[in-house]
C-alpha cells in the first residue's frame, strides 16, 4: 500500500540515488552522500551525510530515515551495522554481476513503491539482445581502476561482468578483487582494447602515451579509449545505455 512506502529515504550509493529519482521516489530522498550528484538540479535539496565509506551517523539519524539504501561493495559494514542497531531499516544490495544488478534494482523499486520501472525493463531487454549477438571469441579487455601502481578488476567483480556481457573478456579475470598489475603483466595479457575510466582514478589524455608505449594489440590498433567510469560501475537506470555504448567500443572492426 502507498501508505507503507518509505517516506524519508537516505541513499548512500550514487547510482542508486539517481535510480530513486528515475523511479519517481526522488521527492522522498532526504539524505545522500557528497558523491550523489545526479540528477544535478533536484538532488541538491537532500542533505549531505558524508561519503560512501564514512557517514555522519548523528546527521543521518537526525533526518529520521525510514529507509537507508546501501550496497555492500561501496559502503562499510560498520556503517550498516550501526544504522541497524539504531533500528533504521537498511536496504543492502549485493550485486556481483549485471543480472544481479538488474535484480537488485527491481528489489529496490519494490521496496520504495516505485512509480516507474521502465528503465529496468529496457535494461533486461538490452542484456538479452547482447547475449544473442555475443561473439564466439570475446575481445580481450584491460580496464584499470587505478594507476601507480595499475590496479585491475578481477574476475569476481561487477566490472568484469559488465565487460563479459558486452562481448569482452577481462584479461585479469583469473585474479580476485582488485589486484595490482605491472606493465609487463599487461603486455603478457595482450589486451585488444584498453578502457581508461575517469573514476575512481581519473584517467585522462595525459595517461595515453604510457599505455600506447606498451607492446599490446590495443596500442597497435589504436583501441585505447578514455571512458566515463559510470559505464563500468554504475548499476542504475543508465545501465541499458552503458551496455550498448561499451558493446560498440568492444565490437571487432
Amino acid at each position: 500500500m502507498a501508505s507503507e512506502r518509505p517516506q524519508r529515504i537516505v541513499s548512500l550509493v550514487p547510482s542508486l540515488t539517481e535510480a530513486l529519482f528515475v523511479f519517481g521516489a526522488g521527492e522522498r530522498v532526504v539524505g545522500r552522500t557528497r558523491y550523489c550528484t545526479l540528477p544535478a538540479r533536484t538532488v541538491r535539496r537532500a542533505a549531505v551525510v558524508g561519503g560512501t565509506k564514512r557517514i555522519d551517523h548523528e546527521k543521518t539519524l537526525s533526518l529520521n530515515p525510514d529507509l537507508v539504501v546501501a550496497v555492500r561493495e561501496e559502503n562499510t559494514r560498520e556503517d550498516v551495522e550501526r544504522l541497524r542497531a539504531a533500528d533504521v531499516p537498511v536496504f543492502l544490495g549485493e550485486p556481483e554481476d549485471v543480472p544481479g544488478a538488474v535484480s537488485m534494482l527491481r528489489d529496490l523499486a519494490a521496496a520504495v513503491g516505485a512509480a516507474d520501472t521502465s528503465s529496468l525493463d529496457r535494461a533486461g531487454r538490452t542484456l538479452e539482445r547482447l547475449r544473442r549477438v555475443r561473439p564466439a571469441r570475446p575481445v580481450r579487455v584491460f580496464a584499470p581502476i587505478w594507476k601507480s601502481p595499475y590496479m585491475s578488476p578481477g574476475g569476481d567483480t561487477y566490472v568484469s561482468s559488465v565487460i563479459k556481457e558486452c562481448g569482452g573478456f577481462n584479461v585479469f579475470a583469473d585474479r580476485r578483487r582488485y589486484p595490482t598489475v605491472t606493465p609487463e603483466e599487461i603486455e603478457a595479457a595482450r589486451p585488444e582494447v584498453v578502457l581508461l575510466p575517469d573514476e575512481p582514478y581519473e584517467f585522462s589524455a595525459a595517461d595515453l602515451a604510457e599505455l600506447y608505449a606498451l607492446d599490446v594489440p590495443a596500442a597497435r590498433e589504436e583501441r585505447i579509449h578514455l571512458v566515463s567510469g559510470k559505464l563500468l560501475t554504475w548499476y542504475g537506470p543508465r545501465l541499458a545505455d552503458s551496455l550498448m555504448q561499451l558493446a560498440a567500443l568492444l565490437r571487432r572492426r
